[in-house]
């Protein structure tokens, strides 16, 4: 079972005793490894264990340069010791370069989502869910056929033979199953006339909605939304980015601004719909 504290301490007492470090050197070493205890992800995957320090990052954005490569030669010179010492297959994530840029989408809050759920339409309601409730571009919306829905995975396709999958909470599930039998749709999920919406018709029945109860949104802004509110609930970032669909959890970090079936339990802990067993009233 992992541990890290217990590996901390077997560090910092392989600094001190074999490798002879001064009292000053451990201290500066331990005050930058209880920071990471305190706030870092460290679990295991695939026989590898991983050590996500982008929440220690994050916090530490503002530091100066010098700060920050200290931490970061700290936390490697940990790492360097798990896999050389140990004999441990350890990675480190979030030690790579962070930019935030100057404007971030103001994520919507949890609330007004759900009053804007509560009356909107069954179709609006179910654009609705599918951009918050599983952080969809409203591209991979408009674009998502019948095919690629179970009752437990929605597939998103992406560029070239790129697939990722995403957990289906039950509740949309049933809403997506009362929505094509209704509709019946023949190739793709959402479709006017027999043909696959458009994201300018599916932008405009979203915008439509938010206007009619004062809230200017976007599509993109569900998304940030989502990733947000999964971050701020306890969801890792590395599994967040999966879920985005992010080629880099450098992508992750911008895009949130940090304010299998690990993933599935992982994502029905974190998402605020799935804090209730209950379905959001229609």
């Amino acid at each position: 079972m992992l541990n890290l504290q217990e590996d901390i301490n077997n560090f910092l007492f392989y600094l001190d005793k074999v490798r002879g470090y001064s009292s000053s050197s451990i201290v500066t070493y331990d005050n930058v490894l209880k920071e990471l205890l305190l706030i870092g992800h460290y679990y295991k995957e695939d026989k590898e264990i991983i050590l996500d320090i982008t929440p220690l990052r994050l916090k530490n954005i503002n530091n100066s340069k010098r700060t920050i490569s200290k931490k970061l030669s700290a936390i490697r010179s940990f790492i360097k010791y798990m896999k050389e010492q140990q004999n441990l297959s350890i990675k480190l994530i979030g030690d790579s370069t962070i930019k935030v840029p100057q404007t971030l989408p103001k994520p919507i809050d949890e609330c007004l989502i759900s009053e804007v759920l509560n009356y909107a339409s069954k179709k609006e309601h179910l654009i609705i869910a599918l951009l918050y409730g599983l952080g969809l571009r409203i591209s991979e919306l408009s674009s998502l056929k019948l095919g690629d829905i179970s009752d437990e995975w929605i597939q998103i396709r992406g560029k070239g033979d790129k697939v990722r999958q995403l957990p289906l909470l039950k509740s949309l599930f049933n809403e997506l199953e009362d929505y094509i039998k209704q509709e019946t749709p023949t190739v793709f999920l959402l479709e006017k006339e027999g043909k696959k919406m458009t994201v300018n018709q599916i932008r405009y029945l979203f915008n439509k909605i938010f206007k009619k109860y004062g809230i200017k949104a976007t599509p993109h802004q569900l998304r940030h939304s989502y990733a947000t509110h999964m971050l701020h609930n306890g969801a890792r970032i590395s599994d967040v980015s999966e879920l985005l669909g992010h080629a880099s959890m450098v992508s992750t970090q911008i895009y949130t601004k940090l304010s299998s079936n690990k993933k599935l339990n992982e994502y029905s802990m974190a998402h605020p719909l799935c804090q209730s067993n209950s379905t959001i009233k229609q």
